[in-house]
């Protein structure tokens, strides 16, 4: 039986180390802006391959399907290599899912960008799996909510930037033929033309993914490790047995799966008539509006969550998501669409404070628990397919009921959670 020889020695406890809080930093704005690319690619995508929503939130499902595949196994490479040996590990799954859009484009066929879309999907939530619990460890226990929110805003300036760079790139030109007035090889000529421009936006970023995780392997030794034993599957998953975590894990697939149904179908719904009747490019450049308001958000979040509780932090931001869904839903025009749009920034705070009190006491198991809330976050492959079929049934506004009592969900969390937890959570071994 070989030794595992590599998991923090300072698990469950602060480390010092301000220019690795810099490096996190980067890794959430990295796989945050990559994730948003997905809003952009969708109605590409559903254009060329003349895809209903239910057919094309396929690219969600299997985007997110990785968190539920990868996520636990992650963990428990964290636990035998340490941290930045994994982060090199999930850099480079990265770098190979971005090349996978190449022969994806050849073949002109929509399932080939699904594989390239899993792949890269891996290797971001093995490098959540890392991100999430070492940016809780790099400072004060007590500051950890405020510390994660602050980390999430870098997210989402990557969720920001991407989606409008991408629109412009992607979006960018219409095509001039009807891919449903062609068949056979010249369908599947036109499709590989009309995605060679996906390509080139994911080539770049695999060269960019190569320098990081260059980087990365020089800074291999870079924190303090100490054999432990890796926790089986079975461990880790009784930790749901703690009815903190447990409530925590579903808020996030909760939370999750509402919030990419809305950013997936952002261009759709802007483009409705009687939205904001939006060209497809500019709808595709108003994505950054619901995702700088995230940005923004978790600015001022990581204010707020040091002088009041996190749970009603939480709370009320997911309450007020409720009531702004219910205006879009009920008005016409700009007030339909900025209320889609102001959605952003009351999602602000919700993952790293669902996260950060879902986990607390969790201690040395840390990276376990972070295997388990990453494994919730496949919410991403399954909400926002269900909101595409509703879409299909029953409109893009009624469709909107779907993300609605994910928050509902969230709200009850933020209440049940809303005092410290000052008893160590029971043993889930």
């Amino acid at each position: 039986m070989t030794r595992s020889r590599a998991a923090p020695a300072h698990a469950g406890g602060a480390i010092d180390a301000p220019d690795l809080r810099l490096f996190v930093f980067a890794l959430f704005f990295i796989f945050g802006g990559i994730t948003s690319l997905n809003d952009v690619v969708i109605p590409k995508l559903k254009g060329l391959f003349t895809l209903s929503y239910g057919e094309v939130m396929l690219v969600q499902s299997a985007f997110f399907a990785a968190y539920l595949i990868v996520s636990i196994p992650a963990a428990g490479i964290v636990a035998r290599v340490g941290y930045m040996r994994t982060a090199f590990i999930g850099l480079l799954l990265m770098t190979a899912g971005c090349l996978l859009f190449i022969p994806a484009s050849s073949s002109g066929r929509f399932v080939t960008f699904l594989v390239a879309l899993f792949v890269l999907a891996a290797g971001i939530t093995v490098v959540q799996v890392v991100a999430n619990p070492l940016i809780s460890l790099l400072g004060p226990t007590a500051t950890a909510h405020s510390r994660l929110t602050f980390a999430q805003a870098f997210n989402s300036l990557g969720t920001t930037v991407f989606p409008y760079v991408g629109s412009m790139l992607i979006l960018g030109s219409l095509p001039t033929v009807n891919p449903a007035q062609l068949a056979g090889p010249a369908l599947a000529a036109f499709r590989a033309q009309e995605t060679h421009i996906i390509v080139r936006t994911y080539l770049a970023l695999a060269s960019a993914l190569m320098m990081l995780a260059a980087t990365v392997w020089l800074r291999r030794n870079r924190l303090p490790q100490a054999p432990v034993a890796a926790a089986s599957i079975g461990d880790s998953l009784a930790l749901l047995r703690q009815a903190r975590f447990g409530f925590g894990a579903s808020c996030i697939f909760l939370y999750v799966g509402a919030e990419v149904a809305i950013g997936s179908l952002i261009v759709s719904y802007l483009m409705q008539g009687t939205v904001m009747a939006l060209a497809q490019r500019d709808a595709g450049e108003h994505v950054p509006l619901y995702w700088g308001g995230a940005m923004v958000g978790r600015f001022i979040g990581a204010y707020l969550l040091r002088i009041f509780s996190p749970g009603l932090v939480l709370a009320g931001a997911a309450g007020s998501v409720i009531a702004l869904l219910a205006v879009s839903a009920l008005t016409t025009g700009g007030v339909s669409g900025g209320s889609l749009l102001a959605i952003g920034l009351f999602n602000s705070i919700m993952f790293p404070t669902i996260f950060s009190l879902g986990c607390e006491g969790l201690g040395a198991r840390a990276a376990e628990g972070s295997g388990i809330i990453c494994v919730a976050i496949v919410g991403g492959a399954v909400i926002p397919l269900l909101t595409g079929h509703a879409a299909d049934l029953v409109g893009l506004k009624a469709a909107l009921s779907v993300p609605a009592l994910c928050y509902a969900g969230i709200l009850a969390f933020g209440i049940y959670a809303r005092r410290p937890l000052t008893v160590p959570p029971r043993s889930a071994r």
